[in-house]
């Protein structure tokens, strides 16, 4: 984990910490749902991330263990950029966050198959989801 001052000794308040800003938390969410894994990819994002606020949110994340950097195999001047096995354990909690965002605002269509999925068997949901993103 990056060396920053606790504010307290929460685990709320230290998970927030490492992921817990809204820009952390599309990055994320772009990773384990979009396909995303570079930084021109995260540049297309529709919420239009500014691009030092990119680089500091890729930053901060690969301090605090919840994703990696390497180098892209076919270009060399880009980097793949992964959840580590602590990113991935974060899936549970996104799942539940989409949940939560159904019963108050509207679902884009795009969004809709994959909550139908959850709800038919939410656990298998987790389970899937997560086995692929290790691979």
């Amino acid at each position: 984990m990056a060396n920053t001052k606790k504010r307290s000794e929460c685990p709320i308040s230290n998970s927030l910490e490492a992921w817990g800003d809204k820009w952390s938390l599309l990055i994320i969410r772009d990773l384990m749902f979009n396909g995303v894994c570079t930084y021109g990819d995260f540049m297309k994002s529709p919420e239009k991330i500014a691009t030092n606020i990119l680089a500091s949110r890729l930053l901060d994340l690969e301090e605090n263990g919840i994703i990696t950097k390497e180098i892209h195999p076919e270009n060399r001047t880009k980097f793949l950029y992964k959840l580590t096995e602590k990113g991935v354990n974060l899936f549970p909690l996104i799942v539940e966050i989409n949940l939560w965002a159904e019963k108050y605002y509207p679902v884009p269509e795009e969004r809709k198959e994959m909550l139908e999925e959850i709800h038919r068997d939410k656990e298998a949901f987790i389970k899937n989801g997560m086995a692929k993103l290790k691979e």
